[in-house]
């Protein structure tokens, strides 16, 4: 079994990476990256295009994760009896 200091600092490390991620998702909105693409190369001929690729986070989704890191932070645990 966990110790309450154990679980307890869990929930905080939880809580905490959650509302990281509920504030970068709705503050980035997604994620973005760039992708080198060859065109044409023929012999010493060769064309490039980079390519943006992005993976939109819908706001609902940010916005659940900072609300439930946010109740792992403040709402207190359960005692067992």
């Amino acid at each position: 079994m966990l110790a309450a200091a154990e679980v307890m600092r869990m929930r905080q490390t939880v809580g905490v990476v959650l509302i990281v991620i509920g504030l970068i998702s709705l503050l980035m909105g997604g994620i973005s990256w760039n992708r080198q693409k060859t065109v044409v190369d023929i012999g010493p001929l060769k064309a490039e295009t980079t390519e943006r690729k992005t993976l939109p986070i819908p706001p609902i989704v940010g916005g659940l994760a900072l609300v439930g890191g946010v109740v792992l932070l403040l709402v207190p645990s359960r005692r067992r009896i």
